[in-house]
């Protein structure tokens, strides 16, 4: 492949702004003087109802501006989402659930209000803990987003009974809470005309302005947001939450400029998280390795209060070759926060179960498990019959074996060590799905040799800004550095979320667009839409990225300590357009994956229903010291059959093999097969 696939490593258009502070995020926005401070009230109980608040304890203080509860709060309009109904009911689905919001002079006086507010509840019994056989299970109508909840191809039961070689195992994965740096946050202004604008740290402004217009019932057109930066998301916030809808109602309530900021501990309640699973996989295979059945069933939990069902056995389908199969997912209801998307939402947890039940079945074959994934690699799409737009699966792993310096054939666990140490090497493999939504860009020629290209975009410090000013600059044939990129306010065209890895693939097929015919025709401006060439490209093919993911980790055999000293990812994207900020997101994603193996535990407590521990001292991730030598590379990969610029999205699927691999590689070194995450010191110890 042309080495033009893989763009140049241009810094940050905005990295000095970030480094130096002039970079303003939601919070940091607002008029001098004048501007309100709210905060949240969250519940103490898992479930019942707000019977009384008394606001007047608090009122008395003269920094206080107003308590707002159900009892006295706005209506708000119905947009069909319960968890934005904030203030509405006096209902309590959850611990952690807002049920009062104070607003303040300062932010100091409406911590310490909210902390010293009487509120009195009625308590119900609850139910938080999720068991395979739980009495609530039943089958969603879809799960996320609107994929057939089961699947079932041949006669799978009773091809993997006939099957000389099986596998049968169960996986379970906890609670994982989303933490990007910048905690949610806005800062809502209304006019003296009713318009309303938001400073609001989210993955896209089009879907909240048209949730607060339906809210507040307004016109769409009257209602602005703003997020030119944002602290990361992890699709935290690639929908609405409380916290936007808050700041707005505060400060329409007290006429004033209000800043709403939702603490760490806060997070861990209002704004989503990874739900935890429990995977039955059973893999039945010939004996030279070849798949005959593929059973993936699912168990997960949901809210009372609204249901999230996520994919977690969606990419299961389509991986691997095998004429008998079968997919599901159940749901428990439960009194806890409502689940979101997380990363990479099911595949991230569907292939640390799936892709550590492929490494089981090789140990039983007694064969390499890098070549048996190689020998079942299907020729088209094993669930719809359509071809591939193109998988280099084969070749991420072949390459990522070759750097990662893999020894082939099969596995004898324990058998390498250093003085202590056990040392073991794993590998899984990756899958993302391709996605695109429609967008509008506008490219207009300045007049002296310089552009400006504008689109609704949102840069959660991924690097979007800059690729597509790369983008831009290449459609018009300019140098990139006399384009000028405008994003993140929602006066400008429309696009969609960042999310799902479609971001600067939707996105940057509108930006090209608009600059080519700019070029083509000769005027000083064009608007181009990208809907109906999404509608042309159709779904004729199965497109997606795919990835491999190697892990050396070290095992002490008196402690358990666990380190990872290595990890080795190659991957097929599509076209690379920044080298610098791909390698940044393929790396970020495998830390992820890697403090999702070995840290990161929600802890559920059944006595008051929710988790323990509910902040970063708590609730671990992989720091720096976690992180050893990360090897990063892709495969040059052109596909015509893509669209737009020939990209894939790469924000995800870097998350998305990697627990499985470190997993398979603590089994390579112990013998001690863990297949419940996070793997802890007495889990090899045993």
């Amino acid at each position: 492949m042309s080495a033009a696939l893989t763009g140049p490593p241009l810094a940050r258009d905005e990295s000095v702004e970030k480094v130096t502070g002039t970079a303003r995020y939601a919070y940091e926005h607002g008029e001098p003087g004048g501007t309100a401070y709210a905060w949240i009230v969250t519940s103490p109980v898992a479930r019942g109802r707000v019977l009384a608040v008394d606001a007047d304890h608090v009122l008395r203080d003269d920094d206080v501006i107003a308590v707002l509860w159900h009892e006295n709060a706005p209506r708000l309009g119905d947009v069909g989402d319960p968890v934005l109904a904030v203030l509405q009911s006096p209902e309590v689905a959850y611990h952690g659930q807002l049920v009062a919001l104070v607003v303040a002079k300062t932010p100091e006086a409406a911590r310490e209000a909210a902390a010293a507010l009487p509120v009195q509840y009625e308590e119900l019994d609850h139910d938080v803990v999720l068991t395979p056989d739980h009495a609530s299970l039943y089958k969603p109508e879809k799960v996320n987003p609107a994929f057939a909840t089961d699947s079932e191809q041949g006669e799978p039961d009773q091809a993997f009974d006939r099957s000389p070689v099986r596998v049968d195992h169960t996986y379970t994965t906890v609670a994982l809470h989303n933490n990007p740096l910048e905690p949610h946050a806005t800062t809502a202004i209304w006019a003296d005309d009713g318009s309303l604008t938001v400073h609001d740290s989210s993955q896209g402004g089009q879907p909240v302005r048209k949730t607060l217009a339906g809210l507040f019932e307004l016109d769409a057109g009257r209602v602005r947001v703003l997020n030119p930066h944002v602290g990361g998301g992890f699709g935290s916030k690639g929908t609405p939450r409380p916290n936007v809808v808050l700041a707005a109602l505060a400060a329409k309530v007290t006429g004033r400029p209000v800043k709403l900021a939702v603490t760490r501990q806060q997070m861990f309640s209002l704004v989503g998280y990874r739900t935890p699973t429990i995977q039955r996989i059973r893999l039945g295979a010939d004996r030279d390795g070849r798949l005959n059945a593929i059973i993936h069933e699912v168990v997960e939990q949901t809210a009372t209060v609204k249901e999230f069902a996520e994919q977690t056995a969606v990419s299961t389908r389509s991986m691997y070759a095998a004429p008998n199969r079968r997919t599901s997912h159940r749901l428990a209801r439960l009194d806890v926060p409502v689940p979101s998307w997380m990363r990479a939402p099911g595949e991230c947890p569907g292939f640390y179960a799936f892709e550590s039940a492929v490494d089981e079945l090789a140990a039983e074959l007694g064969l390499d498990p890098v070549e048996l994934r190689i020998r079942n690699e299907p020729e088209i799409d094993p669930e719809t019959g359509n071809p591939f737009s193109s998988r280099n699966l084969v070749a991420c792993l072949r390459e990522g074996a070759r750097r990662f310096g893999w020894r082939p054939g099969p596995r004898t666990p324990g058998e390498r060590r250093e003085g202590r140490w056990l040392i073991g090497s794993g590998v899984a493999a990756s899958f993302y799905p391709t996605y695109e939504m429609p967008a509008s860009a506008r490219a207009s020629a300045d007049g002296n040799g310089c552009y400006t290209v504008a689109i609704n975009a949102a840069d959660i410090g991924t690097g979007a800004r800059t690729a597509l000013r790369q983008l831009a600059a290449e459609a018009l044939d300019v140098p990139a550095e006399r384009v000028k990129m405008l994003i993140g306010d929602t006066d400008l065209p429309e696009a969609g979320i960042a999310g799902g890895s479609m971001g600067t693939r939707s996105w940057g097929w509108a930006v090209s667009k608009a600059c080519r015919q700019l070029r083509e025709q000769g005027v000083s401006s064009v608007t181009a839409n990208t809907a109906e060439d999404i509608k042309a490209l159709g779904k004729k093919h199965t497109r997606g990225a795919y990835g491999a993911q190697f892990v050396e980790v070290r095992v002490n055999r008196d402690t358990g300590e666990l380190r990872v000293p290595r990890m080795t990812g190659v991957f097929a994207a599509g076209r690379i357009v920044n080298a610098r900020t791909a390698r940044s997101q393929f790396l970020g994603g495998m830390t992820m994956g890697l403090s999702m193996a070995l840290h990161e535990e929600g802890v559920i407590e059944p006595a008051f229903g929710d988790y323990l521990n509910r902040d970063l001292a708590s609730y671990h991730v992989a720091s720096c010291a976690d992180v050893g030598a990360v090897d990063i590379g892709w495969i040059e990969e052109g596909d015509e059959h893509l669209g737009g610029a020939g990209t894939k999205g790469i924000g995800e699927i870097g998350i998305v093999g990697t627990a499985a691999a470190v997993a398979n590689a603590v089994h390579d070194a112990t013998g001690v097969r863990v297949r419940d995450l996070p793997i802890h010191l007495e889990d090899v110890l045993r």
